[in-house]
């Protein structure tokens, strides 16, 4: 028996496939990391901020659909809205100085 109606099999080749997908951002998320402490500029660090957003939402994304509980995609939506936000307050700053006009 099943602990949730909704989770695969462990074993199937969807279980393979998430965990493959599951390294593979992981991976990204490091090198997006990686450039957000080493960028050269402010430009390639925001970006790579972005990046990560990005990438941590598909991790939990890909973390729910594998464990098959709804707990993270409520994670994830609230960063891509923190994330959103946040890209647009640092461009702002990178772009005038000034946050609040």
């Amino acid at each position: 028996m099943n602990a949730a109606p909704n989770v695969p099999a462990p074993g199937g080749p969807l279980d393979l496939l998430l965990g493959i997908a599951l390294l593979l951002f992981a991976l990204a998320a490091l090198l997006a990391a990686w450039r957000l402490l080493r960028g050269p500029e402010a430009v390639d660090r925001i970006l790579a901020l972005d990046t990560l957003y990005v990438t941590s939402l598909a991790l939990l994304v890909l973390l729910g659909m594998r464990l098959g509980t709804e707990l993270y995609f409520e994670v994830a939506l609230v960063i891509a809205m923190l994330g959103f936000v946040g890209t647009v307050v640092m461009s702002k700053f990178l772009q005038t100085r000034d946050i609040v006009e």
